[in-house]
């Protein structure tokens, strides 16, 4: 997966097709509502992933919700496509998780 740094008008884009996914500075940030024990189990699903795809997300759990942040760090903590994959999957095993949109 690509490590180039993207222009805004691809992060743009790519924000588009992931509903929910917001752009906060050089990262991309989602969060779930999810009671606590299944928000461990969801972590749990996204860190085999990210082991697997060799990119991850900096994960902030409470007890009604999980937290996700993304930046590629080895690009400057710029935005690149690995980000925006890694985003696509989460949401996946999100949803395998009934996890919800969070509510702020």
């Amino acid at each position: 997966m690509g490590k180039d740094p993207l222009p805004d008008e691809e992060i743009a884009a790519h924000l588009a097709e992931l509903p929910g996914w917001e752009h906060e500075g050089n990262t991309i940030t989602r969060a779930f509502d999810i009671r606590y024990h299944g928000g461990v189990a969801l972590i749990v699903n996204v860190a085999d992933t990210e082991r697997i795809v060799g990119h991850h997300a900096d994960i902030d759990l409470r007890w009604d919700h999980v937290r996700f942040r993304i930046t590629t760090h080895d690009a400057g903590h710029r935005l690149t496509d690995a980000d925006f994959d890694l985003a696509a999957r989460i949401d996946r095993i999100a949803a395998a998780h009934q996890a919800q949109a969070h509510n702020s």
